[in-house]
């Protein structure tokens, strides 16, 4: 069953997968889009035709940097899978944040 909430949407069941899996919702996983600091990449490995899917690094509240895979399906961002970031995620992450203000 597909959930929606605000612009966002998702399977009920992957969500409920993806709790017991990484500890996290899909509804907490949204707050990474308000991160003016993530960073986004083209999921080049596993987009496939009419579906181009992108994987975004942030906050997503009280320095909780996850990682976010999803599909923009125009009016709708469909969040496919999302875990907490591992260390190397996290200093790339950081060190974002750092290369932005000008210190490295």
């Amino acid at each position: 069953m597909t959930v929606t909430k605000g612009r966002f949407e998702w399977d009920s069941e992957k969500d409920r997968i993806n709790k017991e899996k990484h500890g996290l919702t899909f509804e907490e996983a949204s707050e990474i889009f308000k991160d003016p600091n993530s960073i986004e990449f083209y999921d080049n490995k596993n987009s496939m035709i009419g579906e181009d899917r992108y994987i975004v690094l942030g906050d997503i509240g009280s320095a909780i940097i996850c990682v976010v895979v999803y599909v923009d399906r125009r009016e709708k961002i469909r969040i496919v899978s999302a875990r907490p970031a591992v260390s190397k995620e996290e200093i790339k992450y950081y060190g974002n944040i750092q290369k932005t203000l000008g210190r490295n």
